[in-house]
C-alpha cells in the first residue's frame, strides 16, 4: 500500500472461477469511507483500459473508496494485466465464469478480505458495469438484493442471448469461433462451450428478470450513439428496475468519449457526466 497524490491504492489479487487468479485495484483517501464502488468492465476490456484509472480519484473525492478488478478469463494476468495475454483463458471464458468472479470478490469484500485498513468494513457497497459488465452486475445484485446498496449500468447489455451469432452451426462445427480485436491486431478465440454454457444456465442468466428483484437505486447511462450496443437495451433495463433513472448522453458513443491508449490527466466530458449523475443516483435515493 503506498500513498501517492492523496490517494492510498492497495494492489491485490483474487481467485475466480476455476481457482484462476486475477488482480483487482483498491484506491481511497487517506481515510477509508464506509462507501464502496466496485467496477466490472465490459467485453474486450480490462480494468486498466483507457480512461478508466481516472475514475477512481473522482468516485475518492466523492466520499467512496473504488475497487476495479479484471474478470479471470477476459482481460489481463495478473504478470500482465493490460490485454489479452492468454487466449486460451480468453477462449475459455463464460458468462457464468464472470457472474462468478464478481461473486467471489464481493464475498473476500463482505468479508473483511479486501479491506484496504485493518478492521475496515464498509457499510454501503455500489456496483458499476460497462457494457458486459453492467449485465453481470445486474445479474450478482439480483443475488444479492441485500447487500448492494445501489447501481449504475453503463451502455449495458440488457440480453446475453441476442450477443450471439443466430446461427451457431458453423461455431459447433469447428468448435471455436474468432472476433477480431482491430485495437491489437489479434484474433480472440471464443471455444463453442461459450453458447453451451448459456443454452445451460439462461435462466440464470436473464438480465431483466434479474434487475426486476434489485429494489436499490440505479442508473441506466446509455450513448444516444452507441454504436456497439443499440440504446433499446437502456430502455428495457429501465423498465425491469423497480427504481432506476434513464439517462441517455446525448451525442456519446459506446465508451462515453474514452478510448485506449488515453493521453489525458482528465476524464472525457461524457464520462464523467454520467459518473456525476450515478453519484446524483444514489445520494438522491439514499
Amino acid at each position: 500500500m503506498h500513498q501517492r497524490t492523496n490517494l492510498v491504492s492497495q494492489h491485490g489479487v483474487y481467485h475466480g472461477a476455476n481457482n484462476r487468479p486475477s488482480p483487482y485495484d483498491l484506491i481511497s483517501g487517506s481515510e477509508p469511507s464506509s462507501k464502496l464502488v466496485v467496477f466490472a468492465h465490459g467485453y474486450k476490456g480490462f480494468k486498466d483500459w483507457g480512461p478508466w484509472h481516472l475514475l477512481a480519484p473522482f468516485f475518492v473525492e466523492h466520499g467512496y473508496d473504488w475497487l476495479a478488478f479484471n474478470f479471470s478469463h477476459n482481460g489481463g494476468t495478473v504478470q500482465n494485466p493490460i490485454d489479452f495475454p492468454d487466449l486460451d483463458a480468453f477462449a475459455a471464458n463464460t458468462y457464468s465464469k464472470e457472474v462468478l468472479d464478481l461473486s467471489l470478490l464481493l464475498e473476500k469484500v463482505f468479508s473483511g478480505d479486501i479491506s484496504g485498513r485493518a478492521n475496515h468494513r464498509w457499510k454501503e457497497v455500489y456496483l458499476i458495469g460497462h457494457s458486459r459488465g453492467g449485465g453481470i452486475v445486474t445479474l450478482v445484485a439480483g443475488q444479492l438484493q441485500d447487500k448492494i446498496a445501489g447501481m449504475a449500468t453503463w451502455a449495458a447489455v440488457a440480453d446475453f442471448g441476442e450477443r450471439f451469432p443466430a446461427d451457431v452451426s458453423a461455431w459447433k462445427a469447428e468448435g471455436v469461433m474468432y472476433v477480431a480485436n482491430a485495437r491489437t491486431g489479434q484474433q480472440l478465440p471464443h471455444l463453442f462451450s461459450f453458447w453451451e454454457d448459456y443454452r445451460k444456465n439462461r435462466v440464470k442468466l436473464h438480465i431483466l428478470n434479474a434487475a426486476k428483484r434489485f429494489n436499490g437505486p440505479v442508473l441506466v447511462a446509455h450513448g444516444s450513439k452507441d454504436e456497439a450496443v443499440d440504446f433499446n437495451n437502456a430502455a428495457r433495463l429501465h423498465a425491469a428496475f423497480p427504481n432506476s433513472s434513464l439517462l441517455q448522453v446525448e451525442g456519446a458513443g459506446h465508451t462515453f468519449g474514452g478510448k485506449h491508449p488515453w493521453d489525458s490527466g482528465a476524464l472525457p466530458a461524457p464520462m464523467r457526466f454520467i459518473a456525476e449523475e450515478s453519484v446524483r443516483c444514489w445520494k438522491q435515493n439514499a
